[in-house]
Formats: structure tokens, sequence, C-alpha cells
């Protein structure tokens, strides 16, 4: 029996379930006293308070997690397992106990044992070596805890570890989780931040965890090759992270990457920041208690003021920020982006709509990472488009002689990482190329999804819907997508025959001449329009939501045809003259990539 009262928690006649009570640690010192913001499992005697963050567990007889005292740990020895094949690099020696009578393998045995906790068996067990390596911070060759990663049973990289908290990895080694072999089969997983994590949770018996690579990075491509293979079958996904800022956001990306039905997030106790801090302190079954009694991610699409207290914190703080910038000036002060939006973009056949599109995305991905998806028909065959995107990234044509076969391949390395196409073989329908960008979310981690044009696409009108109520439902379902994978959902539709006035000039159609229905200027967040005329491509703003993000208005470009780039000018024209000069632009034609991308294919 758990006696609640202790703690000060009221859960009335409740005796089982999950329930929302008030939090006895601040509800006095708040405004809204109604609100009940602390989650109770009664079952497990989990709570948690979602404004304070106050939360433990109530004991019943049998439990030895208590807040109020101390742990009392219960030593755990793991059962020893069979040896895998290990093939030892060269010059590394293995930790073990038959090995103490070196002074490396003495020194770093008993350095995991006082510092991490860790015996020599399941140093022996996860194949840990020592190694004199030269290190550059220090510019000497010193001893080195080696953390080998293994692949199949293959050493594939090496994280070299010295005295002095100096790290380093094997040189184009292939990046790839910290026993990753250990969860192949496993319908549950433990994911943590660093390889002493790791060895904590195997002291406690829990073989089946792996260190995410280079620490806290909410950048997971390495997660990319293993999703099928090594995370679609895990039931259980438990997240045993830090509570720091970019430990909560690899979290937060892990949550959005593995799905949070399937997620658990493990609070350590308050003196401990992870898991090996929960080891030393507290002993190992304290460490299997923490990650079996992390809860479940609260029901998805139920919400209340306190399940979002932290971000109307900061905006109450903060106010209102801009959006993701591309870079270029004069957009910016007219539009600024954020994910989870629907962005529709327009203009009469042959105004560059297509070419826009993908600088703007492009830049997206060079300054913000957000990786694009395109579903683009009319640029197929891929070849095609890819050769556009080549040119606008390095700013050269795209043959011999103007692009080097080094900047060809560096190019061609970013695209072949962060951009990839949906081509469906079996139909266009928007249902399933939402269901392979879905899937892109899931493997790549894709931010931006591109549909060039609407009328590409298959529709198919349910019977006794008209087309305006197709389209809105159609819209309907891209904003869902958008705000369900927090993706920026760009559309190119066309808009309806535009006939030239009595100079001959074509009208500049707005948001509300999309053939077909008012819904596209109604649904979107974002809309644009482009024009062109002979010397300039206008892009008018013609919708942003939210202010915050930015205004309407008129950005002029020159559109330079040897790279594709769209290039910010002045426009001057006279009064009751006809001609048009621009001013102040010069073309861009340097490289975009950042000198650190590497232009290898994987």
């Amino acid at each position: 029996m758990r006696n609640f009262k202790e703690f000060g928690i009221e859960t009335g006649t409740r005796h089982g379930g999950k329930i929302k009570t008030y939090c006895p640690q601040c509800r006095s010192t708040r405004r809204n006293k109604r609100d009940k913001s602390l989650y109770v499992d009664l079952d497990e005697g989990i709570f948690r308070c979602f404004h304070c963050d106050w939360k433990g567990v109530v004991p019943d007889d049998n439990d030895q997690w208590k807040e109020k005292k101390p742990y009392r740990p219960v030593p755990i020895v793991p059962v020893p397992q069979a040896p895998q094949p290990f093939t030892l690099p060269k010059g590394h020696k293995l930790l073990c106990e038959a090995g103490k009578d070196d002074a490396d393998v003495a020194f770093w045995l008993e350095w995991l044992r006082t510092a991490r906790g860790i015996s020599a068996a399941v140093a022996q067990q996860m194949h840990l070596t020592t190694a004199r390596v030269h290190i550059a911070q220090s510019g000497k060759t010193e001893s080195c805890i080696c953390f080998n990663y293994l692949y199949n049973g293959e050493v594939v990289n090496t994280k070299y570890r010295t005295a002095d908290k100096a790290f380093k990895l094997n040189a184009g080694a292939r990046l790839i989780p910290y026993n990753i072999d250990g969860i192949a089969r496993a319908e549950q997983c433990i994911i943590v931040e660093g390889e002493p994590d790791a060895l904590a949770c195997f002291t406690a018996g829990r073989t089946e965890v792996i260190s995410v690579p280079g620490g806290a990075n909410k950048n997971l491509t390495w997660l990319d090759p293993f999703m099928k293979s090594h995370f679609d079958n895990k039931k259980i996904i438990y997240l045993a992270v830090d509570n720091d800022p970019v430990g909560i956001e690899l979290r937060n990306e892990l949550l959005r990457r593995l799905g949070k039905e399937r997620c658990r997030v493990v609070a350590f106790p308050d003196d401990c920041k992870d898991a090996n801090d929960v080891l030393l302190k507290h002993g190992a079954q304290a460490l299997c208690d923490a990650i079996d009694r992390a809860p479940q991610i609260p029901l998805e699409g139920v919400y209340t003021a306190s399940d979002v207290s932290e971000d109307l914190r900061t905006l109450f703080l903060k106010g209102p920020t801009p959006g993701a910038d591309t870079g270029l000036e004069e957009l910016d002060k007219c539009i600024t982006f954020e994910t989870g939006r629907l962005c529709v973009i327009t203009g009469i056949p042959g105004c560059g709509k297509s070419e826009f599109v993908d600088e703007m995305v492009l830049r997206l991905c060079l300054k913000h990472s957000w990786m694009p998806a395109f579903f683009s028909p009319e640029n197929m065959p891929m070849s095609y488009h890819l050769r556009k995107l080549c040119e606008k990234l390095s700013g050269k044509y795209f043959k011999p002689g103007c692009m080097t076969d080094e900047l060809y391949d560096r190019v061609l390395g970013y695209l072949d990482r962060n951009v990839c196409h949906i081509m469906p073989q079996d139909d266009f329908t928007v249902d399933n190329i939402l269901q392979k960008a879905a899937e892109l979310v899931n493997r790549r981690g894709i931010r931006v999804l591109v549909l060039d044009p609407f009328n590409r696409m298959e529709h198919q009108h349910p019977e006794g819907m008209s087309e305006t109520q197709y389209i809105s439902s159609f819209l309907d379902k891209l904003s869902n997508f958008a705000l369900r994978y927090n993706c920026l959902v760009i559309l190119v539709p066309h808009p309806r025959k535009m006939n030239r006035d009595a100079n001959g000039r074509m009208p500049v159609p707005t948001l509300y001449d999309i053939n077909g229905s008012a819904a596209f200027f109604n649904k979107c967040d974002f809309g644009l329009v482009i024009e062109r005329e002979p010397d300039v491509v206008r892009v008018h703003v013609q919708k942003v939501k939210f202010r915050q993000l930015g205004t309407p208005g008129v950005v002029p470009f020159v559109y330079n045809t040897i790279n594709g780039r769209y290039t910010p000018c002045v426009e001057n024209l006279a009064a009751h003259q006809a001609s048009l000069r621009l001013t102040n632009f010069t073309f861009d034609t340097n490289c975009w990539l950042p000198e650190e991308v590497q232009g290898e294919l994987f």
C-alpha cells in the first residue's frame, strides 16, 4: 500500500490508474491555484509536477526507492556472457585482470573501478583496451583508454580518452553508436550520452544499451543507417540522457525521430546528472529502478496549459521571436520561416517558381540544417534537378572546365547527405507521398517537404465532394503533416489563366488567383507569388500568418542564368519611363559550402 498523504498528495477516492492533482510543493505560490499540475501514476507510485518539476516515487512495502531516505543500493553482479569474437586492434592492450602486470592496463582498470564504478569483467566484456596515441591538444603521445565501436563484431571506430579528458576519434572512420551490436535483437533498448553511462548500465545488468556518438547533439544523421535494422523492432526505448539544455535538445529530437508512443524518459535523482552518477552514488539497483520506473510520455493530442508551461513562460519573458532566415537580407525583412507550417508559392508558368524554391530550400538547409525532400516530377529525370542544385551550391556552370573534379565531389557529397527525392513507384497520391515523407522524417530527419507542382499529383476526388471541398481537405492533410512531424511543407500550385491588360502586360496573380479554390490563400501560413520580367524577378510576400515572422512586401532580384542564383537588386523607375534600370548588384559566384564539408558519398 502506498501512502500518498505522507507526501501531501491528494488522490481522492482513486486507488489505481493515472491522475492529475494539485502539487503540494508549488500550489500555494501560484496564481492559478486550480491548476492540477501534478501527474501521478497510482499503480507505480511515480509523481511529477509539470510546473515546478517536483518528482519522485511513493514507495510501498517492497520498494527500495524513497525520496525522503537515502538509497539502499542492492549490488548486482552481471551474469557473464559468452565472449564475442574480437580482434585486438594493432598496438592495443585488452583491459582485463590477466593484463594487470602492465602499468597502463593497471592504471585504467583502477580508474574504471574508482572513478566510474566499472569492474574489470565489464571492461573485458565491452572490449575496452588501452593504447598510446598522439593527442593533438597536448601535442604528446599519451596513454589512453580506448572505447572500441564494433559493428557486426568488427571494430569500425575507436574513441581515445586521456586522463586529462582529452578525446580523439579515428580520422575518417564511420560514426556509429557505441555498442550498436548489443541492441540488434532486443525488443527494448536504452540510449545514453556517453560510453561510461553505457558501462554503468552494463554493470546494472542492462546490456541492451547504446551511447550516442559525439555526445549530446541534435544532428542524428548517425541514426539513419540503423533505423530499419536496429530500431524498427523496438517496443520500448528508454532515453537516459542528461537533463541540461543540450541533453534536452537531444531528447526532443530522439522523441521526434523514434516516436513518442514507444519512448520513456528516465528521470535521475536530483543529485545525479547521468547514469554513471546514479551507479556511483546510489548503486546498481537504483539505476535499474530509475530505468524501470521511467513513465510513458503523456497522452498525445490532449494538452493543458501546464503541458506547455516552459514554452509559454519563454514567450512571456522574451516575446515572439523571428523564424529561420535565408540569408537574403531584404527577403528576410519580409518573411522568416518556422517548421510546422504550410507555405504556398505560385506564379504564372515560366516565372521561375521552382528555381526560387530550390534556392530558398538550399539556403535553409545550409544555414539551419533543415534537410529537404522533394516531390518534383517536373524536374525529372532526377539528374537534371541535381544538376541545378549543384550549380546553385557551387556557383559554377555544371561542366568540366567550369567546375573542378574536387568541387564536383564536394557538392555531390553534400547533396547525397542532405537532399533526397520522393518518387513513388505505385502512385502520386497525397497519402502515398506523405507516407514516404513520414518515413524520411524517421530515417533521415528531414525538416522541409517540397511538393512541386500541385497539378502533377494524382487527385482522387471522393464521390459527392466538390473541387473546393477536395482542395480544402487536401490542404488540411498538408498542414496536419507539417504539425505532426514539425516540418515546413512547401506547395507549388499554378494560378488560373491570366489575361493580359490593354498594354499587353500580364497582371501579377494573387494567392486568390490559384486555380481551384480560395483555400490556397486561406489555409496557408506563408504565401509568396513569383513575378518575372525580362530584367528582374520580384518575390511578392502576400501572406505571413504571424507578425513576428514577417510582413507582406515585394523584394526584387536578378536571376543569374549561369548558376541559377537570385541576387538582390534595387529598382529605380523614373516618372513616365517605361524602361527599368537595375543598380547596386553583383552576381554571386562563390561556393556556398563551408570548407569542413567533406565530399565522400556514403
